[in-house]
């Protein structure tokens, strides 16, 4: 698309329009916007004919679709709630100016549970659902950004992660996520830091758009060229984090056969157990004290859903009990370096279930809400806990739900550029279809 405005084969107005078609025959179905930027949009697609570096922009004319908790000039950064301010924002966040100088063109705000703090993606408006199986969720947080990617509303769309909020409704949309690590792309403190955990990241279609994209986003072009790595050694960790979470076959089968294909293209594959003690523990008590430490971006907390005050209540009990404590994140990140010292990358699955049904969950009690969340996502978040980069990839669909299954790769600090190499790798010799048949 940006080479073809660039070469002037095709207007960014046109790019434009035929998005916002796309979301409106689309959009009904898979709930994947809280709003649609129609005329903002071509006001800003007509804006980049008179830009004198249009030959030069690596995203000329590309719509893009912004998760709704980051502030996007002109529109209300809502993060999924009734309680946020309804003020619309005077500025763009830092990532949306990178996107917009990139020339980008903002299509619309993508669907979040409120303050992004569950695994599936539902407001009082609507629920946001995989767009292969419309009976499961989308995934949370960014699960409007899975969606609209996943459908093929829009070709690539920003979302943010900070227990797997981009790796999980990739997964569940059949898409490319990526979180890069800690300080990569500009967080900002706000609704979308949680504490260090969040990291801004990219959905896209294919490895080649989401290298593209987190370089703008990282303000590296180097991290556009994912070429073939050289001989890497590979960990699949495929068993459960916790003795209490069952893995379904299928996502175990995923791992392993990401782990089948880099061992065929010449990497050294090997499996083993990731160090996952004490991430559990640490994990929960900083889910709590996020949601307890940011409570106060909810102008109306009367207005918040009864789930996340429960949660925001628990959260404070753990401040006041002072059971956060960053000894607690050393030991487990010396443990993976220790791991990492051995490999270069570890194969997870991205999941360990399907995505629950696509329902209400906002109207359930919080104990419904944190068991389907940790039942089904488990392997995602210890990558924010200590901040380094995570990968989900497609591999597949699971026979019983037809939903896409996923491996995730993950490394050490300063490995994008490694995982988005072994994950174009694995597109090459696995590929998959850029979208679901909507």
């Amino acid at each position: 698309m940006a080479a073809a405005v660039r070469d002037g084969a095709v207007t960014a107005g046109q790019l434009t329009d035929i998005a916002l078609e796309r979301i409106r025959r689309g959009d009904a179905r898979v709930g994947a916007f809280t709003t649609v930027r129609d005329e903002r949009a071509r006001a800003e697609s007509r804006a980049l004919a008179d830009r004198h570096d249009l030959d030069s922009l690596p995203l000329a004319g590309v719509p893009i679709a912004i998760k709704n908790n980051i502030d996007v000039a002109g529109e209300v950064t809502a993060a999924g709630s009734r309680a946020t301010p309804t003020t619309p924002a005077t500025s763009d966040h830092p990532v949306v100016r990178r996107l917009r100088a990139a020339g980008a063109v903002v299509v619309g705000l993508t669907e979040m549970p409120e303050g992004g703090l569950w695994g599936v993606s539902d407001t009082p408006e609507r629920i946001a659902r995989s767009p292969w199986n419309v009976r499961h969720s989308a995934g949370g947080s960014s699960g409007g950004s899975g969606a609209a990617v996943g459908a093929g509303l829009v070709p690539i769309a920003h979302g943010n992660d900070g227990l797997g909020s981009v790796r999980i409704p990739a997964a569940c949309c059949g898409v490319v996520g990526i979180k890069p690590g800690r300080g990569v792309v500009p967080a900002q403190v706000g609704v979308d830091s949680w504490g260090g955990m969040t990291e801004n990241g990219v959905l896209a279609t294919t490895v080649a758009d989401a290298a593209l994209v987190l370089s703008v986003l990282a303000d590296r072009p180097a991290l556009a060229d994912p070429e073939p790595p050289g001989p890497l050694r590979i960990a699949v960790a495929a068993g459960s984090p916790s003795p209490l979470i069952r893995v379904d076959t299928h996502w175990t089968a995923a791992a392993r056969t990401a782990g089948r294909i880099a061992g065929e293209a010449g990497h050294g594959v090997v499996p083993a157990e990731l160090p996952y003690q004490g991430a559990t523990t640490a994990l929960a008590g900083r889910w709590l004290a996020n949601a307890a430490r940011e409570a106060g971006a909810f102008a109306n907390p009367q207005l918040l859903q009864r789930r996340t005050r429960v949660h925001i209540a628990l959260g404070r009990a753990v401040l006041r009990a002072g059971l956060i404590r960053p000894g607690q994140v050393d030991r487990i990140e010396a443990r993976l370096l220790d791991f990492f010292d051995q490999h270069d990358v570890v194969i997870t699955p991205t999941l360990a279930a399907p995505a629950p049904a696509a329902r209400n969950w906002h109207a359930r009690g919080w104990l419904a809400n944190i068991v389907a969340s940790v039942r089904f996502s488990p392997f995602t978040p210890l990558w924010n806990l200590v901040g380094w980069p995570a990968v989900s990839v497609p591999m597949g669909l699971h026979p019983r739900t037809g939903t896409p299954l996923a491996a995730q790769l993950a490394g050490p600090p300063g490995s994008e550029s490694t995982l988005l190499r072994l994950a174009a790798q694995l597109e090459t010799a696995h590929p998959w279809p850029r979208t679901a048949e909507v």
